[in-house]
């Protein structure tokens, strides 16, 4: 395999890596210091406000359900928020797509295929419009509720590589880069807690 070919393979090992640090744990800020503590950034959940955030599970773990996702987004809408994204772990989106077997809900197949589709990539709600989007490096416990255009990653020190020392033939490189994550308003997402 070639150099070019294998940076490529860890640069995307690097993006899923500040993927999962964004949404794939909960994770305070700590300030770094001189003592060798090291600064380590806010996740997500850090960083939608506690008033937009419903457990699910009442401190135990239960199962998403559509009530508890109209919690939610009820509480947004009350604080404001306009959240388009709904982010779920892929386990979920089973639980999503049952939604659609509720009394007095219909589906139409008239493409004329023999296609059984069991998804769901929209969901509208008396609060608004929500896209489902399946992720699977977040929390399996979180459901999030997100208006893009209020995220922001903040760039530190942007992603740089540089050569190493020789060693025989081979050559490595170090790749170094410092990002956070910025909310710039807390309760313009929301997040449900407690799933199973």
């Amino acid at each position: 395999m070639n150099m070019n070919d294998q940076l490529g393979r860890a640069l995307k090992e690097i993006k899923r890596d500040l993927e999962f640090a964004y949404v794939g744990q909960d994770n305070a800020a700590v300030t770094g210091n001189d003592s060798n503590t090291a600064r380590e950034m806010d996740s997500a959940t850090q960083l939608i406000h506690s008033s937009v955030s419903v457990d699910a599970g009442s401190n135990s773990t239960d199962a998403m359900t559509e009530a508890k996702l109209l919690d939610v987004h009820q509480a947004l809408y009350a604080a404001g928020g306009d959240p388009s994204i709904l982010m779920i772990k892929p386990a979920d989106s089973e639980i999503v797509a049952g939604f659609t077997g509720s009394a007095g809900r219909t589906r139409n197949f008239n493409d004329e295929t023999k296609t059984l589709t069991n998804v769901v990539d929209i969901m509208v709600n008396p609060y608004g419009t929500l896209k489902v989007v399946l992720n699977r490096h977040q929390l399996t416990t979180h459901a999030f509720l997100l208006d893009p255009t209020m995220w922001r990653s903040a760039v530190l020190r942007p992603f740089s590589r540089t050569l190493l020392a020789k060693n025989g033939d081979s050559d490595r490189h170090f790749v170094v880069g410092e990002y956070g994550l910025m909310h710039l308003n807390p309760k313009a997402s929301g997040m449900l807690t407690g799933l199973s």
